[in-house]
């Protein structure tokens, strides 16, 4: 059972929690920040800061702790990727930055590979760039880039993916290679790349000109994200945020997507925490968690149960699980369901194009992980 005063601020508005065993989703509200970024936050309210002065410090403190150029705190992955985009296209002249989202006159093309195309490309798109497929669904070549960068290219994007490899695909090398011999820039969404260490900021190292990370996976807040990239791109960048909106008197882009001097102050103490960690004790923990779940359903006739052994990335470790409706009389979008309608309601998921559920530690709070293996097996047992 949760302890009995579990989810009553929500309660009290007459909100219903649950238990997270989907993993870091911004629906369910996507991090718990950890006590460093909380004593960190709690110091920052303290003082007010210039948020100009903040964000060149703080970044310069998080580009040198992870061996990049330069970087900018932003209101999530999401909102970095927009601000690249306009920085591109805008660069640093006021008259184009104040233009936006009306880009006539400027390059407003980002390439992006067929194969690539996903949810988050939108973000792309909200500075007024407009997406330009290359490449087919089945493969990308190199000569497929080189057909496609025109005149009206402002850079091309590449979604990196590091658990799951696509030989399909054309490389990052070979686009950095293609992109910059034409003097076109690359940004990268590397959202949850930041494990092993050495993939933290990989890609700008690489050559990209722009990569963001999602900070919630550190156990910052989850309305923060890191821009990382080249030192010309990330003062573009900052042109067009919240602060230099307010600051410069210019009106960029980013005027709504707003990062407080605490939840600066917070990623910076995520980064930090992340960086020095023991690395090997908090998989060995999330492992142990995950084979707890594994255990307690391994053996209960029509589920077929899997953990995996993934470490690379944010979501570590895990289980799927497989239902067979001729068995159980039920489907996984069924027990899907039935998880959700339980006290307290816990939530997971199939995803579109699986026939499995994967629960993730990442949401769950110590010991939750056997309400959620016991919640399960009382329902086949």
């Amino acid at each position: 059972m949760a302890k009995s005063d579990w989810g009553e601020i929500y309660k009290e508005l007459g909100a219903h929690p649950v238990i997270n065993a989907t993993g870091s989703v911004t629906m369910l509200g996507g991090s718990t920040p950890i006590p460093e970024v909380r004593e960190a936050m709690d110091r920052a309210h303290e003082a007010y800061i210039p948020l100009m002065e903040l964000q060149e410090k703080a970044g310069k403190y998080i580009a040198d702790m992870t061996d990049v150029p330069a970087a900018y705190l932003t209101s999530g992955a999401g909102s970095a990727l927009t601000l690249a985009t306009a920085a591109i296209m805008a660069g640093d002249d006021d008259d184009k930055i104040q233009q936006l989202p009306d880009t006539t006159g400027m390059k407003n093309e980002i390439l992006i590979q067929r194969r690539q195309r996903y949810w988050y490309d939108r973000c792309l798109e909200l500075a007024g760039a407009k997406l330009v497929d290359f490449g087919t669904d089945e493969r990308t070549t190199a000569q497929d880039l080189e057909n496609a960068i025109g005149p009206n290219t402002a850079a091309v994007h590449y979604y990196a993916v590091e658990q799951t490899h696509d030989p399909q695909a054309l490389s990052l090398e070979e686009t950095i290679e293609i992109a910059h011999g034409k003097d076109v820039p690359v940004t990268v969404d590397a959202a949850g790349q930041i494990y092993p260490l050495e993939n933290f900021g990989k890609y700008v190292r690489m050559g990209a000109d722009f990569q963001c990370i999602a900070a919630k996976y550190l156990g910052a807040s989850q309305s923060v994200g890191l821009a990382l990239g080249s030192e010309e791109m990330i003062h573009k960048l900052g042109l067009q945020a919240f602060a230099s909106y307010e600051g410069r008197r210019v009106r960029g882009v980013g005027r709504p997507q707003k990062v407080d001097r605490q939840e600066i102050i917070g990623a910076v103490a995520a980064v930090k925490h992340w960086m020095t960690m023991n690395h090997e004790e908090r998989l060995a923990d999330i492992e142990s968690r995950s084979h707890a779940v594994v255990s307690r359903l391994k053996n209960i006739p029509g589920l077929r149960v899997e953990e995996l052994d993934n470490i690379i990335g944010h979501q570590p470790f895990g289980l799927n699980i497989w239902v067979d409706e001729g068995v159980t009389g039920m489907t996984a979008p069924d027990l899907v369901s039935r998880l959700k309608a339980g006290d307290p309601p816990v939530w997971t998921r199939v995803r579109e194009g699986d026939d499995f559920i994967t629960i993730h530690m990442f949401g769950l709070n110590e010991g939750e992980e056997h309400i959620v293996g016991d919640r399960i097996a009382a329902i086949f047992e």
